[in-house]
């Protein structure tokens, strides 16, 4: 595809997601979602806030109870289920991808890889969900010792901006494999992806509740998860900074569980031994990938000092021919940084 490019997506969908229905927000905001190639605003989306997460989990958590259809449904329904979800991502790859170049920046190559990675993900727990099970442990005396695994409720799921689709459909696919049910609330700069992916949950055939989807702020949705006594766990993903502040939230709450994927500082360990060109090309798609925008980026590389002058030489050529541009044009291998409005 070096040099064609694909055009962008006609944005469908932009409300809260509750009940397997979209809604506007209760206080009637919106915020703009940006392009950040050319600094222009793609759309308005809901603004949803403490109030809305409070419909959402109530939502979730009816579809949590006991005796609902999503508690009742055998393991392998919720696996078939996934399944379906995954054969609708599948479906709808190239209107994701254009999506989330759009919204994003990333190259349209990149986001094709993305939605690869999120049906993997997702057939990946549709097949673990009828193989979660406890132990039976001989003890003395005449006992019958077993232990049972349980949903643990209703989860919170903060997604980040550098991969939105293929991290919400991560965390989604976990969750709902086990049983729970979900409040996501995606990154503001990158929210269209999982707004749309709600769409594909509908269509799969999830019970109401089971997933919703908000819109929002991290200091008013995300802490409004955070906080919310009718959450049960929480998975966030993005700065130590904003971690640090959820887990304090989640303990002064109801002391509900907590899943932190933070930032890093990831080494690369290169010896002398090693293919010069190979090591070469993979430190810089390491440190380079996805614009840098990575968690675990190769930001550290080691270099045994033999050849530690060429592996520079090398690098710094490498760097100078990475191709900066219009990420709807294949031959684009760095499109913009995600736009932070602060």
């Amino acid at each position: 595809m070096s040099g064609t490019r694909v055009e962008p997506p006609e944005v469908k969908y932009t409300q809260i997601f509750i009940n397997n229905e979209f809604v506007n927000s209760i206080s009637g905001k919106t915020f703009s979602t940006i392009n950040p190639s050319n600094g222009e605003k793609i759309c308005d989306v809901q603004e949803g806030d403490k109030a809305d997460i409070d419909v959402a989990v109530k939502a979730a958590r009816e579809a949590f109870k006991l005796g609902s259809t999503w508690r009742t449904m055998d393991a392998s329904g919720r696996g078939l289920l996934l399944y379906k979800l995954a054969d609708l991502i599948e479906r709808d790859a190239d209107y994701l991808a254009r999506l989330e170049t759009l919204d994003s920046g990333k190259p349209y190559k990149d986001a094709t890889i993305d939605m690869v990675i999120a049906t993997i993900f997702c057939r990946y727990f549709a097949g673990y969900a009828d193989k979660i099970h406890g132990k039976t442990i001989p003890i003395d005396g005449p006992f019958f010792c077993y232990t049972r695994h349980e949903p643990v409720g209703v989860c919170g799921l903060i997604v980040p901006w550098n991969f939105p689709f293929a991290i919400f459909i991560s965390k989604l696919a976990m969750a709902l494999c086990c049983g729970c049910t979900c409040v996501a609330k995606p990154a503001e700069q990158t929210p269209l992806t999982t707004i749309y992916g709600a769409t594909l949950i509908k269509e799969a055939g999830f019970p109401p509740g089971v997933v919703n989807i908000v819109p929002g702020y991290g200091p008013t949705a995300g802490a409004a998860i955070s906080e919310h006594m009718n959450v049960d766990k929480v998975s966030f993903t993005g700065s130590t900074e904003v971690g640090r502040i959820i887990k304090a939230a989640s303990a002064m709450s109801n002391l509900k569980r907590v899943t932190l994927e933070l930032g890093g500082k990831s080494p690369n360990i290169i010896f002398a031994d090693v293919d010069m060109d190979f090591a070469v090309e993979n430190a810089h798609q390491a440190l380079f990938g996805n614009m840098g925008q990575v968690c675990c980026a190769g930001s550290r590389t080691f270099v045994q000092e033999d050849i530690y002058d060429e592996f520079v030489k090398k690098s710094v050529e490498r760097a100078k021919k990475r191709v900066i541009g219009d990420p709807y044009v294949g031959s684009t291998e760095s499109g913009p940084q995600v736009l932070l409005i602060c």
